[in-house]
């Protein structure tokens, strides 16, 4: 079955903007010695490009989900587009380290805005089983590809232009963007209600307070006190916004959606699963330039093989769902990845060459990559009620961006104890590489056990789940 052409320039839309929201988590990681060689950025400071991005689309992407709920989805889309292309511009401008990391930050605010009324428009637009099956495989290839896109895009700005290209682009892209949602998405329906602007706060700070946590750890070690007391704020604050979300009259999310444990498996699964695969897009990159040479273009390219196999899945999820299930594929997924990146984390050396081990292992990890994110999409958004989607939409979001940002912290202090040394040898950073990327290896084996104790036991009613909602 065909989709009407009118359904397909809105999923381009929607596709779009999830790939320049995606793919600006991941362009300035090839460019990472440029820009701190510019700005005069220490490595760990370095980390905060990344983070500042991240913490403030995960941490405002329910209060985006609710905006969108309450004021209408598009206009929110529309605002977040325009917020995001000019706040790029301004990124892309920094003449100093703090300028570029708030105007990251706003970055991510303006992504969290238009990334759940994305989503939500996708689930809203495509309706019948086989349409929205084809649209969420897409939606997913390219909210999993993205980081190796950008990775590319990255290192191109980077040897042959500035990284401060990266930015730049990104504002033709918004206003053709913005034009496309005012032309062909029509106005959505908007309702009376509350923004619970407390929790959103709380959450942000709270997931701000453990990454600062763990990166300040990495660079000071754990015997500073800051450390610790930054730990456990963290923790203190993530569980006041719980005892608000539980409260509030209109909470950013309900927690009624973590009443089935299909819907939550999903999520602390996607949260895993993005906490040992997003890190191997910083750290595999860094060896390639720092141990092996290679340049930053080259170093995107690297990627090549993960990004190809994880589009070619998008052509075959399809069929493998309707055959197997979601289930099976969630799981065998899984295990790709378990075996690419654990045999991967065993030949990182200063004798390591690229072809054909990393080649092989990088199109391992693309194939489990591209068998996992789509089922658990589609198991965040099952059974969700109409007036709940967009907190579920966000909920997904946030467990992917939350598991960027605090896989990367956790695996950088897990490279630092590694090294032991502020100036490592190419030898000791190999050293550093392979160790994290072996805690990625326990991160998506978690992301596994999540799966079989949340899905297994309900598995045949998951199945038939899977042949008609995906």
């Amino acid at each position: 079955m065909f989709m009407h052409q009118s359904k397909w320039i809105i999923l381009t839309i929607i596709i779009a903007c999830q790939l320049i929201v995606v793919l600006d988590a991941s362009i300035m990681v090839t460019a990472m010695p440029q820009i701190g060689r510019s700005l005069h950025m220490s490595t760990t400071s370095l980390t905060w490009v990344q983070n500042s991005y991240i913490l403030a689309f995960g941490g405002f992407l329910l209060l985006g989900a609710r905006a969108g709920d309450l004021l209408g989805r598009r206009r929110i889309l529309g605002i977040g587009i325009g917020l995001f292309s000019l706040t790029s511009l301004l990124a892309g401008m920094a003449p100093t380290a703090e300028f570029l990391l708030v105007s990251r930050a706003f970055q991510g605010f303006a992504a969290a805005l238009a990334t759940p009324a994305a989503l939500a428009l996708l689930s809203a637009t495509f309706v019948e089983a086989q349409e929205r099956s084809r649209a969420i495989a897409m939606y997913s290839a390219v909210s999993a590809a993205g980081g190796s896109i950008g990775l590319i895009l990255g290192g191109f700005f980077t040897d042959f232009i500035s990284w401060r290209v990266g930015m730049f682009i990104n504002l033709p892209i918004g206003i053709a963007l913005l034009y496309l949602v005012l032309r062909f998405i029509q106005k959505t329906s908007t309702r009376t209600g509350r923004f619970d602007l407390w929790g959103a706060i709380v959450s942000v700070m709270g997931m701000t307070a453990l990454v600062f946590g763990f990166v300040h750890a990495a660079d000071q070690g754990w015997g500073k006190p800051e450390t610790w007391i930054s730990l456990a704020a963290g923790i203190v604050l993530l569980a006041a916004f719980v005892l608000i979300e539980a409260r509030v009259t209109e909470p950013i999310i309900p927690l009624r959606l973590f009443a089935s444990r299909q819907r939550s498996g999903a999520y602390l699964g996607r949260f895993l699963m993005v906490c040992g695969n997003f890190s191997l897009f910083f750290f595999i990159p860094q060896y390639l330039q720092n141990v092996l040479g290679c340049s930053s273009l080259e170093a995107g390219l690297a990627f090549l093989p993960f990004t190809g196999a994880q589009f070619g899945m998008m052509y075959l999820m399809h069929g493998l769902v309707h055959r197997f299930g979601n289930i099976k594929v969630l799981m065998t997924g899984l295990l790709f990845a378990i075996i690419g990146t654990l045999w991967m984390s065993r030949i990182v050396s200063v004798q390591a060459q690229f072809f054909p081990q990393m080649f092989i292992l990088l199109t391992i990890m693309g194939i489990g990559a591209g068998m996992v994110f789509q089922p658990l999409t589609v198991l965040g958004l099952s059974e969700v009620d109409p007036h709940d989607s967009g907190a579920a939409s966000g909920l997904i979001n946030v467990a992917h961006q939350s598991g960027s940002s605090l896989g990367l912290a956790v695996l950088i202090t897990v490279f630092n104890v590694a090294i032991r040394t502020d100036q490592p040898s190419k030898m000791q950073f190999a050293h550093g590489v392979s160790e994290s990327i072996l805690g990625s290896v326990i991160f998506i084996t978690l992301a596994l056990v999540v799966t079989f104790f949340c899905f297994v036991p309900s598995s045949q009613p998951a199945r038939k789940q899977g042949l008609t909602d995906s």
